[in-house]
């Protein structure tokens, strides 16, 4: 995490979501690592705040399962394993595809050019990559079609995921680079589908296969290789 980003966090907000908001940034920007130990005290100082607020956003971490508290070791950053990885994304290509699909009646012709302008940017980040601004990058343009979801429990659903999957996501597309570019052309085709007024259907289908061909192109760089049921999984 970047040095301004730290000093915006601690500017803003009450002291326990200041910790909450730096503490997270670092995890997810790969500051701190998977299993890198969360010492308290340490970030507090840091910080320019008390334990008790630090303590208070580690907790709020752990039930969104970024941290991990391990017996005589303390909070830990979650690490992700293959297994969990697969059951977070076959889950995320359900409810993302269900909130994209709720969401498309309601997106209107702003939204469509705001998610295009992050779709480009995706693609002139291609030439240099940077697998860290592009994932951040892929967020933005996907919460611009579920954000406008009515149903405000597969909303919370598809945020529960993409936050399990935080500590990871930023590496994902450091493994599957040519992952990136496909990926790309294929949000080209899901706005194409809301801007005709596809069926429900239709664009649920292609949201869901857009995700689950991540997760097939990350199974497959792996040494866990049951892709072909994580594509079926996610794609009925």
């Amino acid at each position: 995490m970047t040095e301004t980003a730290t000093e915006t966090a601690i500017a803003t907000g009450s002291k326990s979501e200041q910790a909450y908001t730096a503490v997270k940034a670092r995890i997810v920007d790969g500051t701190y690592s998977p299993g890198y130990r969360l010492v308290l005290a340490a970030i507090a100082k840091d910080l320019g705040v008390s334990v008790v607020p630090v303590r208070e956003a580690i907790r709020r971490l752990e039930a969104e399962g970024l941290v991990t508290f391990e017996r005589n070791v303390g909070a830990t950053v979650s690490g992700i394993d293959p297994t969990e990885y697969l059951y977070t994304m076959q889950t995320l290509s359900i409810v993302e595809g269900a909130a994209t699909a709720l969401s498309a009646p309601l997106i209107d012709s702003v939204a469509i050019a705001r998610a295009r302008a992050v779709n480009e940017d995706m693609r002139e980040c291609l030439q240099h990559f940077d697998p860290v601004r592009f994932t951040h990058l892929n967020q933005d343009f996907h919460s611009i079609l579920f954000e406008h979801c009515p149903n405000p429990h597969i909303l919370d659903l598809v945020h529960r995921g993409w936050n399990r999957l935080a500590s990871l996501r930023s590496s994902t597309f450091r493994f599957v680079p040519g992952r990136a570019h496909e990926s790309v052309d294929e949000h080209e085709a899901l706005l194409r589908l809301i801007e005709a007024g596809a069926a429900a259907e239709e664009i649920e289908k292609s949201a869901r296969r857009h995700r689950s061909a991540t997760l097939d192109a990350y199974l497959a760089q792996s040494n866990n290789a049951p892709t072909t049921n994580a594509g079926s999984l996610s794609a009925h």
